[in-house]
């Protein structure tokens, strides 16, 4: 049974988020600490975690960052503010995903699977693939799901892989923010979009000597992005 952990403050909110989950077959296991959630998040393997941004001790951004640093699991926050730049900050902090308040306990669910699922898919490709993907001084290996920029390796987020992965697979090929964000969040009307362009710039101030002149991921007015080969 696939485990998930919710670090929320509000009771009412943490049981209905669990009620829901548990029906949908899911073992789940809350906090209302911030700093207890983020031992719990580190020092235990969960298939998922939820964070409600505003809490007691630790912020929920303050515990994806430090989960960012040791594992991969897929993040999703949860927040009452609407404000683009939590947004923004969040996904930059390696969040695969922002939910505001309220919303439904089924989309939640609907996110929780989606996002468990393609995690799931990314582990299991990465034990049956040895492919490096070397151009211009970027190496990207798969396996083991490392890049070096000029012979040093460079941290990725989860998601932040992904799209190099993805773009740098299909060379020279034009794809939209839609298409981008349907491959790697695999979803369809239920996101934003917006969240590739940040995923995109943070890629970019890693891997190009010049973001605002990029060598790797060009943009494509009006359309989207191509990994120049």
């Amino acid at each position: 049974m696939k485990k998930i952990l919710i670090v929320e403050d509000e009771e009412s909110i943490a049981e209905l988020e669990r009620d829901y989950l548990e029906i949908s077959g899911f073992e789940v296991e809350l906090c209302n600490n911030g700093d207890a959630g983020e031992r719990l998040a580190v020092e235990n393997n969960y298939d998922l975690i939820i964070l409600d941004i505003m809490l007691p001790g630790s912020d929920g951004f303050e515990i994806c960052r430090k989960i960012r640093k040791v594992k991969d699991t897929p993040v999703i926050l949860v927040s009452a503010r609407k404000e683009d730049i939590d947004k923004i900050r969040g996904l930059g902090l390696g969040a695969d995903d922002y939910i505001t308040k309220p919303f439904s306990p089924s989309e939640l669910v609907a996110r929780v699977k989606a996002h468990m699922s393609r995690y799931q898919r990314i582990l299991g490709n990465a034990l049956h693939t040895n492919d490096i993907i070397e151009i211009r001084g970027l190496k990207i290996d798969k396996s083991s799901r490392k890049v070096w920029v000029n012979k040093k390796e460079t941290a990725f987020t989860a998601k932040e892989f992904d799209i190099l992965l993805f773009l740098a697979s299909n060379p020279n090929h034009v794809f939209t923010k839609e298409d981008i964000f349907k491959h790697i969040w695999d979803l369809d009307s239920v996101g934003d979009i917006a969240t590739v362009t940040v995923h995109i710039k943070k890629i970019r101030e890693k891997i190009e000597f010049d973001s605002s002149k990029p060598q790797y991921i060009e943009t494509i007015w009006g359309v989207g992005y191509r990994f120049k080969v």
